[in-house]
């Protein structure tokens, strides 16, 4: 065949000019190719430019190392710089350019790669690690809301993303998953207070719908689901067992929100999120840093862990939502506050100002402190602060409410300073006997955002606490004051002993509520473009792209470009894998012994298959 062709060509050339045959030969190769007829002016490539585009797509491997990001942006600048005023930089059209006059040089070369390979009919088809294989998107949406905690345990990441599940599905909208960690009942004794222990999830599911119904006033429409967890009594954290994403179904598997992404993710030996679910959102709740720096060798453990947040929050989400300035600072995050607080503390705070209103007192109490008695959530800045100034506080008494396993070293110390300080057991911010109380202090510098202080201010009190990040969604309320020193400290507390807390706006009312917060997260997560189909906030490379671009260009970049850094995510994700599935350096980063799997009460109180048959010694 190939003989006949060549002799038919031959035949062909002696019967016509060169010319005619060379325009004929130009014009059946060009219809071979998807170039479009601009695409004779794009210049190729040169070494400079590919190795450019090379050093800004790697930047995520380049922060896994240490070097800055000014570096990798001086050596990309110099790269291109020699050809920043060639013609190869004039591909743009004159809208394109105009919008795009003010953006630096790594802009101008995205787009410069992205036509080169467009002139070539060049189109990238996805990931180099991913596997492609998502949820059908036609249909209702589905969230999944996966989190470290359940009730009855009253921390943070129990109670926050429970009122996120109710106010998410409250719309209707999109079908939501709560995914909680299920604790065999010898460590519910341990974690639980009151040595509540729950015999089946049903059980469970039943105690937190009831209470969180009291609290909203509707009825919720939302799914809980469990997976296997256990409990770590030195770092007083529930770790998960085995692989929690397989406990959502595929089906189901569309958009993911994960609550403390670091800590799902530390020891997360499975399925990668971002391959799984078409959208992932990680909140992050919880200063790690701070805490670890007060441990032994803090330095050092917070110098590790630092760089492991940093890889699971790049390997597992799309996107991270900070709650405020005062946690670490990962890739591809937003700070914004996306809490709320419970309904009950702001009818609380309406009725004492119905109350003032007619003339009645209200706060007919001082001061007082509430929290768990650990030295982190605060203990060791008040005593310190008390100690201090404790002739300038003359006659000033501090009422404390919680219980720890500090307790008794706190108690001792201010005992041995002679402070006036009255402690008490720990009680529900809600108690009856704390409303009237007109101001509360809470000196804790570790928290991220405290959601004591935002019950406070609901509740109509004044709020006196640190100037520091974690306040900074505060500072907008009169009645919060801040302090920078310790003597502005005593002038505050007794600015705010002398006057009476101002009446909360109904604006302000509701930035506190819970529809604030959810529109707040539909907002900064880009939950709502994704749910209304938004291409540009959809996963498949555009998330986390610059803004102030076109819809075309942005589109046309994703579409043509392959992006390195998702090869380094991917590549990230794997390595993690295959370190999380060796024991050995799982218990060396301090694991909980046997989480790989879950274990044989596990399958038994979640019915799931015995751990042999889910994990057979011969896979690895």
């Amino acid at each position: 065949m190939v003989k006949a062709h060549l002799r038919e060509l031959e035949r062909r050339r002696l019967a016509q000019s060169p010319s005619d045959m060379l325009h004929k030969l130009k014009l059946s190769l060009k219809s071979l190719t998807f170039a479009p007829e601009a695409s004779e002016d794009v210049l190729p490539l040169d070494l400079g430019e590919l190795l450019a585009y090379f050093v800004k797509q790697s930047v995520p491997l380049f922060d896994q190392l240490g070097i800055k990001r000014d570096v990798c942006d001086k050596l990309v600048e110099s790269l291109c710089s020699k050809r920043k005023d060639h013609p190869a930089y004039s591909f743009l059209s004159a809208t394109e350019s105009s919008s795009l006059k003010n953006d630096n040089v790594g802009n101008e070369l995205d787009l410069r790669i992205a036509s080169a390979l467009q002139s070539t009919g060049h189109h990238y088809e996805g990931g180099f690690w991913s596997d492609g294989h998502k949820s059908d998107i036609s249909g209702k949406r589905h969230v999944a809301i996966v989190t470290t905690a359940s009730l009855p345990w009253m921390t943070g990441t129990a109670v926050n993303p429970l009122f996120r599940a109710a106010y998410l599905a409250k719309s209707c909208k999109q079908d939501v998953t709560l995914v909680v960690p299920w604790l065999c009942k010898s460590d519910q004794e341990l974690v639980y207070p009151n040595s509540m222990t729950f015999s089946s999830p049903e059980e469970q599911e039943k105690y937190m719908r009831n209470w969180l119904e009291e609290r909203v006033g509707f009825k919720t429409d939302f799914k809980i689901s469990f997976y296997p967890g256990k409990f770590q009594k030195e770092r007083r954290s529930i770790i998960p067992a085995g692989d929690t994403s397989q406990f959502i179904p595929s089906k189901e598997a569309d958009i993911a929100i994960l609550e403390e992404p670091e800590h799902l993710n530390w020891y997360h030996h499975g399925k990668r999120w971002t391959d799984k679910f078409n959208h992932v959102i990680g909140v992050v709740h919880t200063n790690y840093l701070e805490y670890i720096k007060r441990e032994k060798n803090g330095a050092i453990q917070a110098f590790f862990v630092k760089h492991i947040n940093n890889l699971v929050a790049r390997a597992y989400c799309h996107k991270i939502l900070r709650l405020s300035g005062a946690t670490q600072d990962l890739p591809k995050s937003t700070i914004c506050n996306v809490h709320g607080v419970n309904p009950k503390f702001l009818e609380v705070g309406e009725r004492i100002a119905a109350e003032r209103e007619s003339g009645q007192q209200s706060f007919s109490k001082g001061a007082y402190f509430l929290g768990k008695m650990v030295w982190a959530k605060g203990y060791r800045e008040l005593i310190d602060l008390f100690a201090k100034h404790n002739s300038d506080l003359e006659g000033f008494k501090l009422d404390i409410y919680g219980n720890g396993e500090d307790s008794h070293e706190v108690q001792s110390a201010a005992r041995k300073l002679n402070l006036n300080l009255n402690f008490h057991k720990g009680r529900d911010h809600a108690d009856d006997s704390l409303h009237g109380y007109k101001v509360f202090i809470n000196p804790s510098i570790s928290d991220v955002l405290c959601t004591a202080t935002a019950e406070a201010l609901a509740m109509g009190k004044f709020v006196v606490c640190a100037d520091h990040p974690s306040n900074d969604f505060f500072r907008s309320f009169p009645n919060c004051l801040t302090y920078k020193t310790s003597e502005d400290f005593v002038a505050r507390v007794k600015e705010a002993m002398a006057r009476d807390p101002q009446p909360l706006t109904p604006e302000q009312r509701y930035n506190l509520s819970w529809d604030a917060a959810t529109q707040r997260f539909m907002e900064h997560s880009e939950l709502d473009k994704v749910l209304n189909g938004d291409s540009n906030s959809e996963c498949g490379g555009s998330v986390g792209t610059e803004t102030g671009k076109s819809a075309g260009t942005m589109m046309r970049r994703s579409a043509s470009a392959p992006n390195m850094s998702d090869v380094v995510d991917g590549g990230l994700a794997f390595v993690h894998y295959c370190f999380t599935g060796s024991e050995l350096l799982r218990l060396s980063t301090g694991a909980v012994p046997g989480t790989r799997d879950y274990n044989k009460q596990h399958s038994l109180d979640l019915r799931l298959p015995p751990p042999q048959v889910q994990n057979p010694v011969y896979g690895w």
